[in-house]
């Protein structure tokens, strides 16, 4: 295991284009770290370069107290499972998870036990014999994972490895990997543009947009706190409501709504009170079933998503979508841009599933000011964190 440090790394490719963007972060030794961002935002480059697949533009890379800057990826002692598997389809499961072994010349009956060992952690023993294209995709992953194991690496780097997995099956590797984290401890670097999957496997997650790092933290903190506009509606899923409001000595204007605000909640500064609004969708319930102290707004149900253990109710608010680069580079929500216009925004509110809800009626819905989020409408920061103002 080793703690790695990144200092001010740049990466420039020709032409121009800088896709990591003088970076500096530690992974402590034995953390599950997450790179998590949209497409293009720097997260695999930094995974590569980590690996030593992607020479570094400037700045520096420690793995355990090493500077492995310009070392070559075979003598940096990680391993990297990918997206594809990249597993031989000549060789039979044993032969695969081996390999690596084999190419260091460890001695063979080392080799055997090693790969005995994995195959018992993975559930892979049955299947020792079979080439890659005798099973499955989920077992194909657990074989790449195995032989990234099988070597007793320092750290793992982890290139999307669930994306190509359905999606019952991700949440059953997700659980594995989890587990073998647990029982292996080592260092693992994730990276992934799949924010429910970065959420409940990383120890902490960093979000990256346009080859930086705009926030680093554990996944509730990032979620209950988030430190700007991209973050809030990057984080989270359903993803939180936006849309311009003004406060107004005491309380909160949006769409035609008027929502009392405790003193505690205003943020610090508003500039000629302008404000993005930020709105989760369980600070909404369907008002029959909520405290009957809390502010309530009448809607019309546009949709109505009724999914067992709760109810999605989601309807339009008279007040223009929130246009903010922040929240386009996200975010892209084609469903909204079917059910709303560019004058109105689309809320989505998670209610108790015995809400008499149903589309084309209106219901009350209540709501809790103590949970709102206010952003700088010109710079997109939070106004308002958690930390200054608990939710009690």
């Amino acid at each position: 295991m080793a703690e790695i440090a990144l200092e001010d790394v740049l990466k420039v490719f020709p032409g121009g284009v800088t896709a990591v963007d003088r970076v500096s972060l530690t992974i402590e030794d034995g953390e599950f770290v997450v790179l998590v961002g949209p497409s293009g935002c720097g997260k695999s480059t930094l995974l590569r370069m980590l690996a030593g697949l992607e020479d570094v533009t400037a700045g520096s890379i420690c793995i355990g107290n090493r500077d492995v800057t310009h070392v070559a990826p075979r003598e940096r002692d990680v391993a990297m499972v990918f997206q594809n598997y990249a597993l031989y389809p000549h060789m039979t499961v044993r032969r695969n998870l081996g390999y690596g072994l084999r190419m260091r010349k460890t001695p063979w009956a080392e080799i055997e036990g090693r790969v005995a060992d994995v195959a018992r952690m993975l559930g892979l023993e049955e299947l020792l014999e079979r080439r890659p294209a005798a099973l499955s995709g989920g077992q194909r992953q657990r074989v790449a994972m195995g032989r990234a194991i099988v070597r007793e690496p320092t750290a793992f780097l982890m290139d999307e490895p669930l994306s190509n997995l359905d999606a019952k099956l991700r949440v059953g590797m997700r659980a594995e990997l989890t587990r073998l984290h647990e029982r292996l401890g080592t260092t693992t670097v994730y990276v992934t543009h799949d924010q429910v999957e970065a959420m409940t496997l990383g120890q902490r997650v960093a979000v990256m947009r346009d080859g930086r790092i705009q926030q680093i933290d554990e996944p509730q903190a990032l979620y209950r706190d988030p430190a700007n506009l991209f973050v809030a509606a990057f984080i989270g899923s359903p993803a939180m409501n936006l849309v311009e409001a003004t406060i107004d000595g005491d309380s909160l204007e949006f769409g035609g709504f008027r929502i009392p605000l405790d003193r505690g909640r205003r943020p610090a500064r508003a500039p000629s009170g302008r404000v993005i609004l930020g709105i989760r969708p369980e600070s909404f319930e369907d008002a029959a079933f909520a405290d009957g102290r809390l502010p309530q707004v009448e809607v019309s149900v546009a949709v109505l998503e009724e999914l067992g253990a709760d109810a999605h109710v989601i309807f339009t608010v008279d007040a223009p979508r929130v246009e903010a680069e922040d929240v386009s580079a996200a975010v892209e929500d084609e469903d909204e841009a079917l059910l709303a216009d560019e004058r109105t925004a689309l809320f989505n509110a998670r209610v108790n599933p015995s809400t008499s809800a149903r589309p084309g009626r209106r219901i009350r819905l209540a709501v809790d000011p103590r949970t709102f989020h206010f952003f700088d409408a010109s710079s997109g920061e939070n106004l308002a964190p958690a930390a200054a103002a608990p939710v009690v």
